[in-house]
């Protein structure tokens, strides 16, 4: 297969604004792809050549993109770095610079995607001393024998940011349609979800149609994506959604890990499938010590807690150990204790399709508890008296609320949804103006006065999963300290982009932009309805939004977050709703 078709490709779907047109250009192109391929191209469709778990990441330095390019254009360095200034986008350059080569170069050979895939390969794994000019040559190689549209989409491979807006939704609905029909899209969903691996979904899809598809289950090794939560304002709401009857157990604040057990050893991944294992080895003797099975998936919350008393400390506290050097001092100085709270496979059977009672029953079976590890607190109520007495009792030991979860027959784990399986409920619903969310940065506007020359304030979105887009909920300028303003220009450059995002739906003009990827905790006063923002607009009259008013940055930066694991637009709309006598 020639990569000209894959950037053919990509050119057509960032051509057009329609998010709706964007799957079925995505389907066309991948029925002509050899399944074989398939795989592949569905990660560099997300400037990927991996799934998100593998540790290996693709990534160049911009200044060395730049070298590249100048080394093939053969164009003054001071003439391409002035149009990366102008441009802001290293595809943008690399397309205009390779267009004045072509015209005096004609020994080029067409690229393959084997080839391309290949190079990049060399540019991910290249190490060393001399690990700088490999990337360099292997990218120049590439960009020599490139079309201007193929150069584009090179370099915005290399950095990751691809700007043609298919993320893993869009590519689902796009599989769904080229490979499957209407009704196979949830089973496509969820094949991806207990596997985190949408190329292998592809490949399999391609190859062995939908009963591939459903066959593939959740392996030890390979994370799934987490189960998440909705909430409820109230106490009587939570109880009346779970059938008068519910699990409620202490919703720890901590860092969300799963546990991946094998007789080879303790993986650890994150909510963002990360790997955590060397930044918790007392975590992971734990569970050595404590499980009696040959090998499961588990999940629970890694908490700070106080040596001496064994006090639960804030959640700021375990962020010190997210670090790459010093773990000895760091495990020391910050212990955690693991609490225990789920088991989605255990000895070869998956447990996904269980009920939460069997899937806790088997958890307490395979578990001993011990110093560093428990199971997390809960018990089974049936008024609306138990559940405020148990959430007391939670807030006394130091949780910041409960989570409320279904004991009904239909009490699966629904790996990668929100739904009201589960509830969350927490301190900050007691104040019928407070509530935190976590939204995502997508721009940001120049400071003045006192921010001059840092940024003034932050627009941040939502996500709605349904359209797979971010929709803009607020403008964030209040809770930001000196040092953390100094901060945020380097967490955002590596997501900047020229113009709005292909996947941000916004009526707000910002002087920078952002990929969706930092998700910071935000507090609000207020839901209410919003001429400027889109938050939810395909859901409320007039085309109005939804926007957070008087928002205040909580000081914690959502990095246990990916931009998909965000508030979505319906739990806004939820919130809002339920606030409003309307």
């Amino acid at each position: 297969m020639l990569y000209e078709e894959l950037a053919r490709c990509y050119d057509r779907l960032e051509g057009t604004s329609s998010r709706l047109e964007m799957p079925s250009i995505l389907a066309e192109f991948y029925q002509m792809v050899p399944p074989e391929e398939l795989r592949q191209v569905v990660y560099l469709t997300q400037g990927k050549l991996n799934p998100d778990h593998v540790t290996e990441k693709l990534g160049m330095a911009d200044k060395l993109i730049l070298r590249a390019i100048i080394e093939v254009s053969r164009l003054p360095e001071e003439q391409v770095t002035e149009l990366w200034m102008k441009e802001g986008d290293l595809g943008a350059v690399a397309e205009r610079a390779v267009a004045q080569k072509v015209q005096t170069n004609l020994f080029s050979q067409p690229l393959t995607l084997e080839r391309v895939v290949g190079n990049l390969r060399g540019i991910e794994s290249a190490e060393g001393r001399n690990s700088q000019s490999t990337k360099v040559k292997l990218l120049t190689s590439l960009l020599h024998d490139a079309s201007p549209l193929e150069a584009r989409y090179l370099c915005r491979t290399v950095t990751g940011r691809m700007r043609v807006g298919a993320a893993s939704m869009t590519i689902l609905d796009a599989l769904a349609l080229a490979f499957g029909a209407k009704e196979d899209r949830a089973d496509i969903e969820r094949a991806f979800n207990v596997s985190s691996d949408i190329g292998t979904v592809a490949q399999q899809l391609a190859e062995g149609g939908m009963e591939a598809v459903r066959a593939i289950e959740v392996q030890v090794g390979r994370p799934l994506r987490s189960m998440l939560a909705e909430r409820l304002p109230s106490l009587e709401e939570v109880l009346d959604k779970l059938g008068g009857v519910c699990a409620l157990e202490y919703k720890y604040d901590g860092v969300r890990v799963q546990a991946h057990i094998s007789p080879s050893g303790v993986t650890l991944y994150s909510r963002r499938l990360e790997d955590l294992t060397s930044n918790f080895p007392d975590v992971v003797e734990s569970l050595q010590r404590s499980f009696k099975g040959q090998e499961a998936i588990l999940e629970g919350e890694c908490v700070p807690v106080e040596r001496e008393s064994g006090r639960l400390l804030p959640f700021q506290e375990v962020a010190h150990r997210r670090r790459k050097f010093g773990m000895e001092e760091a495990v020391r100085d910050y212990p955690v204790r693991l609490f225990l709270f789920d088991c989605v496979k255990l000895d070869g059977e998956d447990l996904t399709l269980n009920t939460f009672p069997r899937r806790r029953e088997l958890l307490q079976s395979c578990i001993d508890e011990g110093e560093g590890l428990q199971l997390s607190r809960m018990e089974v109520v049936e008024s609306a008296s138990e559940a405020e007495e148990f959430f007391n009792a939670a807030l006394d030991a130091g949780c910041e609320g409960i989570m409320a979860k279904s004991v009904q027959d239909n009490s699966v784990y629904r790996a990668g949804s929100r739904g009201f399986l589960w509830i969350k409920y927490k301190k900050d619903y007691r104040s019928d103006l407070s509530d935190t969310f976590d939204l995502v940065v997508v721009g940001a506007f120049a400071g003045k006065g006192k921010r001059k020359g840092v940024y003034g304030a932050l627009l941040m979105a939502v996500y709605d999963p349904e359209g797979d887009v971010y929709q803009t909920v607020c403008k964030l300028g209040s809770g930001f300290d000196d040092a953390f303003l100094a901060e945020l220009p380097g967490m955002l450059e590596p997501h900047s982009s020229p113009s709005p995002p292909l996947s941000l739906s916004t009526r707000m003009e910002a002087d920078h932009w952002f990929e969706p990827a930092l998700v910071l905790e935000v507090m609000g006063a207020e839901i209410s309805l919003s001429p400027v923002h889109t938050a939810a607009s395909s859901s409320l009259p007039d085309g109005s939004g939804l926007a957070l008013r008087f928002p205040r940055f909580t000081g914690r930066v959502r990095d246990d977050k990916g931009p998909e694991q965000a508030t979505t637009a319906n739990e806004l709309l939820a919130m809002y709703r339920s606030q409003s006598p309307s």
